[in-house]
């Protein structure tokens, strides 16, 4: 097998949360590159329609849009079922989708509170949960949640957001443990800042010059350098990485000060 041959994943399914814009879109368009079908979602229809014929652009493979809200824990497990219904199985599942609520502590809202946890955090859990049954029967699986360096440090006014994606390695963590015997890897991707539609809502131009200052790169991240790292982990290249976290930072964590 050559190195290339590494990164074929042309028998897999893919599903891709939060796929129709940003880091989700670029990550899909990757998978779809190198072989897979792909399932997207999120919880807009036109913005789905709009994405999926750019992520399938001169490949020949399936891919498929479903509408859901990951916020509510039985559309979780339906986009799951809908799936594997519609492609007939999942091989490689990103849990991508995801929202911030920049607010200081003694300022957090209950609800924006359990809607930062019920999207961060719990989806993964119940797309994993649901996903994995079949991929033990397999044996083979690659479940990828995409966390943050803010899941490793935090700033002020993100506490809830830090506290999901710290959760999401802990997650990593434990089911990689529970899953590595049957071929399943597990694990986590901690972007920096990447130039993200959510990025460029909550950081208007003036303010993003900090943000690069922090990076080795002096630059925000473009969506499209994710490609290579979702391949990694979604590929046999990546057959021995389970339980850990690969930062994608531009060199953010680097500093000690």
């Amino acid at each position: 097998m050559s190195c290339l041959n590494l990164f074929d994943i042309s028998s897999r399914v893919a599903l891709v949360t939060g796929g129709s814009k940003g880091l989700g879109k670029s990550m899909a368009r990757a998978l779809a590159l190198a072989g897979a079908d792909v399932v997207i979602s999120s919880r807009h229809q036109d913005e789905l329609e709009s994405a999926l014929p750019d992520i399938l652009a001169g490949t020949d493979r399936r891919g498929i849009a479903i509408v859901a809200d990951l916020s509510k824990r039985e559309e979780a497990e339906r986009l799951a079922k809908a799936a594997i219904e519609k492609l007939g199985r999942i091989d490689i599942l990103v849990n991508n989708a995801g929202t911030n609520i920049p607010q200081p502590i003694d300022h957090v809202e209950d609800e924006d509170w359990n809607r930062i946890l019920a999207l961060n955090l719990s989806a993964c859990m119940a797309l994993t949960r649901t996903l994995v049954p079949p991929m033990k029967q397999r044996r083979w699986g690659r479940i990828i949640h995409i966390s943050s360096v803010l899941g490793l440090g935090s700033k002020a006014g993100r506490s809830s957001y830090s506290a999901t994606k710290a959760g999401l390695i802990g997650l990593a963590q434990g089911s990689a443990l529970d899953l590595g015997q049957f071929g399943i890897t597990v694990n986590c991707i901690a972007p920096g800042p990447f130039l993200t539609d959510l990025a460029k809502s909550l950081h208007p131009p003036a303010d993003r010059q900090p943000f690069s200052d922090r990076t080795a790169l002096g630059r925000w991240g473009d969506p499209d350098e994710m490609m290579g790292p979702i391949l990694l982990l979604a590929s046999d290249a990546g057959s021995y990485i389970t339980g850990t976290v690969l930062v994608v930072d531009g060199g953010v964590m680097a500093h000690t000060l």
